[in-house]
């Protein structure tokens, strides 16, 4: 196989002006969940109504998600993007507005919280189209022969972003105030709609346009089920989120263990981030198609050692640390499933895969979020936190011994076979 050009997506115009819509978009979706988080439990001093905002989230993100692939599939991508982000700047309007001064003022805190609510409640909805539109508009830009180096590119932009977001989010709490913060969010996601328009529209190449909407969902789904490797990665990644997140929950530790403030507690949410961002540039050099189950399961134990460490911690820096390692084996695992299902999935049915995903990894995100937030109430914060890593341990223990597929999964025949198909393409 031909030496790995750590650079070849970069080298394509339309997917460099991708990423920068999609590092402003993310950039401002974390720095807006950081400030939300923050107000939140500001105004309850309730870990619970932390978790009451994943789900709040997750309702219409796991209800939409089949339907909002197969809607994906349909459709042109880059129009589509184009209209979730517009429907993504009435949100950070919407939250801009509830937290300035004279909602504040004139609204009882009841009613901005359950305002708050409801357009995370929208959020969820749009993020079940954002996942797929946004995956399949990748495998548009490159060819077939750099998706792998594509997919690490676009998750260490996306993790760059959060980064940026959580860490920047946390600083202008403290800097400009919330509504201001909120309002900057709101730029951000015009400036990316405004640019979004310099990549062209792309062609549909779904060959089935017009198929009943039944169909189309049964398809995807039995896709998803048949193929071990798209399945067992995404079960495990699914598992690993949902118990062993921590992110929910990281303003009590900031509030009312570490005693660090907004600065401190955007520095925890960057710490996450900022050890995700090394690995997957790393990745870009070394390739992670080699052992690729072994490295998945090795990386999801490692995240779970972490997140024990950092419940049991009550020293600043320690905690840091601990959640820098997280973020890096999280980023291992998340460069390891994106190659996957990039390189595994046909091209007409990436929008309802990745909806699939969406439902195991995407919403576990936030039915993680109201795992945390319920069991911080009823079992302390502490207590909490070390159960979701000690679960994360067994389950990439369990995996590991019960699943050859995974165990013994190599990635390396699916990138050769992807290039040779590239050349062939090229010559004739």
């Amino acid at each position: 196989m031909a030496k790995q050009d750590p650079y070849a997506a970069l080298r394509i115009r339309e997917f460099n002006i991708f990423l920068l819509v999609r590092f402003l978009l993310v950039f401002g979706w974390s720095m807006q969940f950081i400030v939300i988080e923050w107000q939140v439990y500001s105004i309850t001093k309730d870990p619970l109504s932390l978790g009451i905002i994943g789900l709040m989230e997750i309702i219409p993100a796991f209800s939409m998600a089949l339907f909002a692939g197969h809607i994906v599939d349909q459709n042109e991508k880059r129009n589509l993007l184009a209209i979730c982000t517009a429907a993504f700047s009435f949100i950070s309007l919407g939250l801009f507005l509830l937290t300035s001064d004279s909602f504040v003022s004139n609204w009882s805190t009841n009613s901005i919280l359950y305002s708050i609510y409801g357009l995370v409640f929208f959020g969820g909805f749009l993020r079940s189209f954002f996942g797929p539109t946004i995956f399949s508009l990748v495998a548009l830009l490159v060819p077939k022969k750099i998706y792998h180096n594509a997919a690490t590119w676009s998750t260490s932009t996306w993790k760059t972003a959060s980064v940026s977001g959580a860490l920047f989010g946390g600083f202008f709490i403290s800097w400009i105030g919330v509504d201001k913060t909120l309002c900057l969010v709101f730029i951000l996601v015009i400036l990316s709609l405004i640019i979004l328009f310099q990549i062209k529209k792309k062609p549909i190449l779904n060959t089935k346009i017009g198929e009943p909407m039944m169909q189309s969902l049964k398809v995807g789904v039995k896709f998803v089920f048949q193929n071990k490797a798209v399945l067992g990665a995404l079960s495990l990644d699914m598992i690993a989120v949902l118990f062993g997140g921590t992110v929910a929950i990281l303003s009590v530790f900031a509030q009312d263990i570490l005693k660090v403030g907004p600065e401190g507690f955007g520095l925890l949410n960057a710490s996450i981030s900022m050890g995700s961002i090394l690995t997957m540039f790393i990745t870009t050099y070394i390739p992670i198609h080699r052992n690729t189950g072994k490295k998945m399961l090795i990386s999801v134990f490692i995240f779970g050692l972490s997140i024990i460490a950092f419940g049991l911690s009550s020293i600043f820096w320690v905690s840091l640390l601990a959640l820098f390692i997280s973020g890096a084996a999280d980023g291992i695992s998340m460069v390891i499933r994106q190659t996957i299902l990039q390189l595994k999935t046909p091209d007409e049915m990436r929008g309802r895969v990745s909806s699939v995903n969406s439902m195991f990894v995407g919403s576990s995100n936030e039915l993680g979020a109201f795992e945390s937030g319920l069991a911080a109430k009823l079992l302390g914060p502490v207590t909490a936190v070390v159960f979701g890593g000690t679960m994360t341990l067994i389950t990439a223990v369990t995996t590991g011994i019960v699943s050859p597929t995974i165990r013994n999964l190599d990635l390396t025949e699916d990138i050769e076979e992807n290039e040779n198909e590239s050349e062939k393409v090229s010559t004739e």
